[in-house]
């Protein structure tokens, strides 16, 4: 052809133009389209009506205007069949046509830094965006790095003599056509560069065979890494579990809490770390797997089968036989921490019960003291004795109860008693035991102060206990003289100071053995019935009665007016405040 307005006119070459664009196979046999020259209209129209038949519109134009030559509405066509042939089938990452022809040739000049296609106008206009084209898929046609960037004219024509030489692609343009034009035809250059796209195509299908089938092997190694990844793993994690239970089963307790209760802890640690590890990896490894099954159904390849012993059923099998041997093992601790309890029960109940007896037998021997004061006095001694060894007993008591303790054992019911229990009836029993030993050292002084008679012994060392507060058989300074003015006699601070002094001196400490001698010496001349009377007489200022207030008055001390309160009885007359008749009990005190 050399001319669209002469040798498309009559209808045939038209016709032609189907059959070279290769469509023929989905015409339903265009060859049976007959032409015949000389009949023009006839043979275009054919043309024209088979073009509409394939779906491409064409506006405003019909067979007349082909034979007419309206050069206009035959560029027009020219170019929707270009579009439906030839660009139209281009489709690139979801975008068609234009837009997705213009997408590619982006992507593949990407790389070049003096490219940056935007259009199909300008962007080629310097030539460099043509060779980039041409040296992304074949980098042995153009030494890209060599070109002057700024030769517009030379980049352009040598792109034009590679694409026709090397790759079968007509020169439909002309170096001015893009080089020297304000505004290179957008068509035009589509049209050429949609060559580019359908030569380079069939590299791409090469390319993209290559990939396919080194995505596939890199598909197979992420799935053999995923394989081994899970096989390592649920080997560590299936020995680990079995190597704790092997532990678990060895362990020998020792019998104590404190081994016990270490066990205990251990094992509440495991849970809260190792055992929440091997949960998560559990979870894991099962997800890789789940992974990689879909990895291969998804590619359609063969279902993954683990080697023996390491598939997800047994992994669950050996789970299942870990939360067993988990509640054995937490069984046996619970077990042995309850007998150990039971044991410091029954440990702190038997030496408990047996110091109580112990005690029980003591309190009993030193009821039944009798016979001759000196023999009581010996059996009472040697109960004494006997003390320390309880002391250390209870001891061993409170050692037992702090084993209890530590071991949380709060109730038990194999005895009633506590060490707060013991050590009050062993601080009870020497006491009793001291107050014994005084009582029978006092009744052997009484008995030998033939000079005083019972009353007065009697009524002496009632006085005594009663002002020997701390029961150490002793009276200090204050308790001396609350004892003495409790009898009636008064001294001065200097003298009743010389008294005590003088008894420490003889006697080391004012025991009842002291005090007795000392009222023994004051009686013989200064407690006589009628000394006393004028003495409260003198203190009651003549009355026959006394109150507390005069007693307070002659400045007695607390002691003795407490006790004098105590013995004497009332002489009440009606007056608010209490009255003691002093001459009633002097009269029932002396004989």
């Amino acid at each position: 052809m050399t001319s669209l307005v002469r040798d498309l006119s009559d209808g045939v070459r038209l016709i032609q133009l189907m059959e070279i664009m290769g469509i023929t196979c989905t015409l339903g046999g265009i060859h049976n389209l007959s032409y015949a020259y000389g009949k023009k209209a006839e043979n275009v129209n054919k043309a024209l009506e088979f073009i509409s038949s394939r779906g491409v519109k064409l506006t405003n134009i019909g067979p007349e205007d082909i034979i007419d030559g309206n050069l206009k509405l035959i560029l027009g066509m020219i170019w929707t069949l270009i579009l439906r042939f030839t660009i139209a089938d281009i489709s690139e990452e979801g975008l068609s046509a234009k837009e997705g022809l213009l997408l590619w040739c982006q992507r593949k000049t990407a790389p070049y830094k003096e490219v940056n296609v935007q259009d199909f106008s300008l962007s080629w206009s310097d030539g460099l965006a043509l060779c980039a084209l041409i040296h992304c898929h074949r980098p042995d046609l153009i030494d890209y790095a060599t070109l002057d960037k700024t030769d517009r004219h030379g980049n352009t024509q040598l792109a034009f003599e590679v694409a026709a030489q090397h790759l079968g692609i007509p020169q439909l343009l002309e170096v001015a056509d893009l080089c020297d034009n304000a505004h290179p035809d957008e068509r035009s250059v589509m049209t050429y560069i949609a060559s580019f796209f359908h030569a380079f195509s069939s590299m791409d299908q090469a390319e993209t065979v290559s990939r396919r089938v080194e995505k596939f092997a890199e598909l197979m190694h992420s799935i053999w890494l995923s394989k081994n990844d899970y096989e390592r793993r649920v080997r560590e994690l299936l020995a680990a579990m079995s190597e704790i239970q092997t532990r678990w089963s060895a362990v020998q307790f020792t019998g104590t809490y404190t081994d016990a209760k270490e066990h205990s802890s251990q094992f509440a640690t495991y849970k809260q770390t190792t055992k929440r590890k091997w949960v998560t990896e559990k979870q894991d490894v099962t997800t890789l797997f789940g992974n990689v099954q879909t990895k291969l159904k998804t590619y359609g390849l063969q279902e993954y089968v683990p080697p023996l012993g390491l598939a997800i059923s047994d992994l669950d099998a050996a789970w299942i036989a870990l939360l067993t041997s988990e509640a054995k093992r937490s069984r046996a601790i619970n077990a042995e921490i309850r007998q150990i309890k039971e044991s410091l029960r029954k440990k702190f109940a038997s030496l408990a019960n047996d110091f109580e007896k112990r005690l029980r037998a003591i309190s009993s021997e030193l009821a039944g003291v009798e016979g001759a004061l000196e023999e009581q006095q010996r059996q009472v001694g040697q109960l004494r004795t006997r003390i320390p060894a309880l002391s250390d007993a209870l001891a061993t008591v409170v050692s037992a109860e702090d084993e209890c303790r530590a071991a949380n054992v709060d109730e038990n019911d194999y005895t009633v008693f506590t060490c707060q229990d013991l050590e009050f009836e062993l601080e009870l029993l020497e006491q009793s035991i001291s107050k014994k030993i005084a009582f029978i050292d006092n009744q052997i002084v009484s008995r030998n102060m033939t000079n005083l008679t019972p009353a007065q012994l009697e009524q002496f060392e009632s006085t005594f206990r009663y002002f020997d507060k701390d029961e150490t058989n002793t009276l200090n300074l204050s308790e001396m003289a609350a004892a003495l003015a409790s009898l009636g006699i008064v001294y001065s601070d200097e003298d009743m100071d010389i008294i005590y002094d003088q008894l420490l001196h003889d006697y080391g400490a004012v025991t009842f053995e002291a005090f007795i001698n000392l009222l023994v010496e004051i009686t013989e001349d200064q407690t006589s019935s009628e000394q006393l009377r004028e003495a409260f007489r003198g203190i009651a200022s003549d009355k026959p009665f006394v109150t507390e207030l005069d007693l307070r008055v002659a400045q007695l001390p607390p002691n003795a007016i407490e006790f004098l309160r105590d013995a004497m009885p009332s002489a009440q007359d009606g007056t608010e405040e209490p009255q003691y008749d002093y001459e009633a009990w002097l009269d029932a005190v002396f004989v």
